[in-house]
């Protein structure tokens, strides 16, 4: 991707990225999810909830050999626990192929959301309070 910058807007690059992404040898996804760091506890939830998603957490990373990815950009978070758990459930019922396509997927929505978040324009940088300084 850097060989082809600069983009020239957000789209671009987005298409850019899931291309690269879509593009991925079996390898490189391993790497990737590899480098992923483990997903930290949502907030809220009580005992049992945590007690379950620390359990589940585990038996995937056992079952699968790498962290659980998941895109949260579009839920919130309020309900974040939740659609963890709830993705963690179904997820342990696939097979380790079929994982790796939902985990591919998960790993092009986060690239996509770390990318827009990247891109963002900066604030504008107004004047000092109490005037230019000389």
């Amino acid at each position: 991707m850097a060989a082809h910058r600069p983009y020239p807007d957000l789209g671009a690059l987005l298409a850019a990225a899931d291309q690269a992404a879509y593009d991925l040898a079996a390898g490189d996804l391993a790497e990737a999810l590899a480098c992923e760091e483990p997903l930290p506890l949502p907030q809220g939830g009580g005992l049992a909830a945590h007690t379950a998603l620390r359990v589940g957490l585990a038996e995937y990373q056992r079952r699968f050999g790498h962290a659980f990815v998941i895109c949260l950009d579009a839920v919130h978070p309020d309900e974040h626990l939740d659609h963890v758990l709830a993705g963690l459930r179904l997820r342990l019922g696939n097979t380790p192929e079929e994982e790796r396509a939902v985990a591919a997927d998960e790993l092009r929505a986060l690239a996509r959301g770390r990318l827009a978040q990247l891109a963002r324009p900066c604030p504008p940088v107004g004047p000092h309070p109490g005037g230019p300084h000389h």
